[in-house]
C-alpha cells in the first residue's frame, strides 16, 4: 500500500465514523443477503457485534502505518475466527460487503481511487489472516 492509499482509507474512514451504526447495520444486512449461511455464527447482539465491527476497523485503519502492530493484532484474531465457524472462502464476502457498504455510506466521496485502495488494504489484511489460520503448522 501506497501513502497515498493509506491517506484516502483513513480520509474516507473520518467520513464513516459519524454514521458507523449504520454503517455496521449495512454491513450485516450485506453480509447476510451474500451468504446467508453465515447468519447462525453470530448469536449475540448485532448492535453491540456492529460495535465490535467498528472499533476493530477503526484500530485497523489507525494503524496501517504501524503494520508492525497491526499484523499481529490481525493474525491472533483470525485464530480466533476460526473457532466461530470461518472459512477462508468467507473472507471474499466480508470484503464484497465491505466495499459495498463503503460505498452506500459514502457516496460520490467513494472514488474509484478510494475503493481500489480500501480493496487493496483489505486484500492484504485478508491474506495475512487467512496464511494465520488456514496455513499448516
Amino acid at each position: 500500500m501506497t501513502p497515498q492509499q493509506i491517506s484516502l482509507i483513513q480520509a474516507s474512514w473520518a467520513s464513516v465514523v459519524p454514521i458507523q451504526d449504520t454503517a455496521a447495520g449495512l454491513f450485516y444486512q450485506r453480509l447476510f443477503a451474500l451468504d446467508p449461511e453465515v447468519r447462525p455464527m453470530f448469536k449475540g447482539d448485532m448492535q453491540s457485534q456492529g460495535k465490535k465491527l467498528m472499533q476493530a476497523l477503526g484500530f485497523i485503519v489507525n494503524s496501517l502505518t504501524r503494520l508492525d502492530e497491526l499484523v499481529p493484532v490481525a493474525q491472533d484474531m483470525a485464530k480466533r475466527h476460526v473457532g466461530y465457524g470461518v472459512k477462508a472462502a468467507h473472507y471474499d464476502t466480508v470484503g464484497a460487503a465491505l466495499l459495498w457498504t463503503l460505498e452506500q455510506g459514502l457516496g460520490s466521496a467513494f472514488t474509484d481511487e478510494t475503493k481500489t485502495a480500501w480493496a487493496t488494504a483489505y486484500g492484504t489484511l485478508a491474506g495475512v489472516m487467512k496464511e494465520a489460520a488456514y496455513a499448516p503448522a
